[in-house]
């Protein structure tokens, strides 16, 4: 990417993520550093990670038939990438990040791999919504103390956008909650993480989609996309699993929506969209500098979905 070009991206992002506003103050040097590691951490997304359309392998377990106008980040880039948006991340579980790039997408998808053995279903129909809520908001608690070490906002967890459904023929789960910022109005935009899985023979998939309440709606299309997309390598279905020989993990379906799930995967967030949107403007600029940047920005918006 010419110097000069990505110079004026990175300047960019840096701007627009600093406070504005007549009575705005320089940042400080912890606000200051935050703000640095974000654009280093999106400039090395870029250069390490895969355009779609493309097949990603999934560590020796699946391949992700990655969708256009979206990109895979590596496990070490992504994790960079995530802590810099104040999140914590399982280095054991996770694989990577997957990122919208049209221009109007917000959209990040926390991709990971947990290798507990069989996850025996049949606990399903006895759910019982309300305590698997009370073990997330429980899980958030212990996970807001880093944030609050990190000089991050803690985060509060309001309730359901969608109930724990799942799907007995695929094997797939999926379920979705509200979060805002603790202090924040309840009518404010709030984070949603639509979380879905994918069951396999030795442990699962979670494919976690990071949005907010405005664009839900239309954004949670990429992550049942991406399940879709999700194929087991043969051996490695569920249906694969052998009784006789095979892991059957400690716990039942019900923990991913819950205990298991708070402790190996965690509740993210869009730690404010200006940080996700100009941070991705590094991203995306970075991407398009090889066809030149200004035809990418100039270029007429897409009429399909978002």
């Amino acid at each position: 990417m010419p110097k000069v070009i990505l110079a004026a991206v990175l300047a960019a992002a840096v701007t627009l993520l600093a406070p504005t506003g007549s009575h705005a103050q320089p940042a400080t040097q912890s606000e200051a550093s935050r703000q640095a590691e974000m654009v280093a951490a999106w400039q090395a997304a870029a250069k390490a990670g895969t355009s779609g359309p493309a097949e990603i392998a999934l560590v020796d377990q699946a391949v992700l038939k990655l969708p256009a106008d979206s990109f895979f980040v590596p496990k070490i880039e992504g994790t960079r990438v995530l802590r810099a948006l104040g999140n914590v991340v399982n280095e054991t579980t996770f694989v990577g990040l997957i990122v919208g790039t049209k221009q109007d997408s917000e959209w990040l998808v926390v991709t990971a791999y947990v290798s507990d053995g069989y996850i025996k279903d049949d606990d399903a129909k006895n759910w019982n919504a309300d305590e698997l809520l009370a073990n997330l908001r429980e899980g958030t608690a212990e996970a807001n103390r880093d944030r609050v070490n990190r000089g991050f906002p803690e985060l509060e967890v309001m309730g359901w956008m969608q109930k724990p459904f799942y799907d007995t023929d695929t094997h797939r789960l999926v379920w979705s909650l509200l979060a805002k910022h603790k202090g924040e109005p309840d009518n404010a935009t709030r984070s949603v993480n639509y979380n879905t899985f994918a069951l396999g023979r030795d442990g699962y998939f979670s494919l976690n989609l990071l949005s907010s309440s405005d664009r839900i709606a239309a954004e949670r299309m990429f992550a049942l996309k991406l399940l879709d997309n999700l194929t087991y390598n043969s051996g490695k279905r569920y249906e694969d699993f052998d009784g006789a020989t095979d892991h059957v993990a400690a716990y039942g379906l019900a923990a991913l929506v819950g205990g298991a799930v708070v402790k190996k995967l965690g509740l993210f967030a869009l730690i404010g969209a200006l940080a996700v949107k100009f941070g991705k403007l590094i991203l995306v600029g970075a991407l398009a500098a090889g066809a030149g940047v200004f035809r990418f920005f100039r270029r007429k918006p897409s009429s399909g979905p978002s």
